[in-house]
């Protein structure tokens, strides 16, 4: 269940507030059951607490650790809904806490506050509505052209379910009818969708082969490329190029909660060399007069401005024209961070 994933540090505690025991020192399968069935009653409403301590027991007992059932069945029945103090911010907020004092230190205290509040909730899902087509009955109108609301579950035949901070990124680029236009990193491919509604030349790439098949059945002409090896265009060969890098993920932590506690501060700097790579690159294939757009869906610096600033150190006739930064709890949707580059 992703609540209590999203959760797991106050379910922890917890754990070891209403059984007097170090949570570490529970075993691991227990220690789910546990937090399911404290997260269901603490945290949901429509499930009775009776069925929650049941759900609990019986997952105990499937996985061969009868002998815990009563410590299960005893523990869930001391759970109240009582304000809890808890031991920090990081539990309180639920983040690791090398993760929260980078953003308290990037964004301030106050905004930190609100990412990590905002990846504590389920996130809301938009559609995307090409200019021209009637947006279903229940969609609702967003600040981002094309983009909807839906509040009605999975996406009706015709429409496809895109993130609002990923719609975002693609009108950066200021795509033209005949434009040569490259996607790096283009896997699953819903950026290069929204990028062919303007009647452009595309080519689409991606390292992996399965992912560059998905994006392939969109019809789109597709490469396996390592965008971190010089790519096999000539110099001057696109007039505009999307380089979606990889990264984090730290801006879809409501959607993929389980980044938080996968990611640490080394993968940060791996992630680093890679996308300076990339981005590099892709500016080798790009005309002057063109546009880059580089972007992520990180919060983190050392993905986002620190890779744009080592890579223009590195290259003379290129300049950051703006930049674009979307927070959640801010704006609406994941967070996502974008620079536009042209030429000087």
């Amino acid at each position: 269940m992703l609540g209590s994933l999203r959760r797991r540090p106050q379910l922890d505690y917890l754990s070891g507030y209403f059984s007097g025991r170090d949570p570490a020192r529970i075993d691991f399968e227990v220690r789910l059951a546990l937090h399911l069935g404290i997260y269901q009653m603490r945290y949901l409403e429509r499930i009775p607490p009776h069925a929650a301590i049941g759900e609990s027991v019986e997952m105990v007992r499937r996985a061969n650790k009868r002998s815990a059932t009563g410590f299960v069945n005893a523990i869930l029945r001391k759970v109240t809904r009582e304000e809890i103090r808890w031991p920090g911010r990081a539990v309180e907020l639920c983040m690791p806490q090398w993760l929260l004092n980078g953003w308290e230190r990037e964004f301030g205290e106050d905004v930190a506050c609100a990412i990590a509040n905002q990846a504590l909730k389920a996130p809301d899902t938009f559609l995307r509505v090409p200019e021209g087509a009637q947006p279903p009955e229940g969609a609702q109108p967003t600040g981002v052209s094309g983009c909807w609301l839906w509040p009605k579950g999975p996406a009706p035949e015709g429409f496809r379910i895109q993130d609002i901070g990923s719609q975002s990124i693609v009108p950066l680029l200021g795509l033209e009818r005949g434009h040569r236009f490259l996607d790096l990193c283009a896997a699953p491919g819903g950026k290069t969708a929204q990028a062919r509604e303007v009647a452009i030349q595309a080519i689409a790439s991606d390292r992996s082969l399965g992912r560059a098949c998905e994006v392939a059945s969109l019809g789109v002409p597709t490469l396996v490329l390592d965008g971190t090896r010089p790519l096999p265009f000539s110099p001057g060969t696109f007039d505009r190029i999307l380089v979606d890098a990889p990264c984090s993920g730290t801006g879809t932590l409501g959607r993929n909660p389980e980044i938080r506690w996968r990611i640490q501060p080394d993968d940060l700097e791996n992630l680093h060399q890679r996308q300076v790579k990339l981005l590099r690159n892709a500016l080798a294939c790009l005309r002057a007069g063109g546009r880059l757009v580089y972007s992520t869906c990180s919060l983190e610096r050392r993905e986002n401005e620190d890779v744009v600033e080592k890579t223009l150190r590195g290259m003379s006739g290129w300049r950051s024209e703006r930049i674009m930064r979307r927070l959640p709890g801010r704006e609406p949707g994941d967070g996502f961070f974008a620079a536009v580059i042209t030429s000087t």
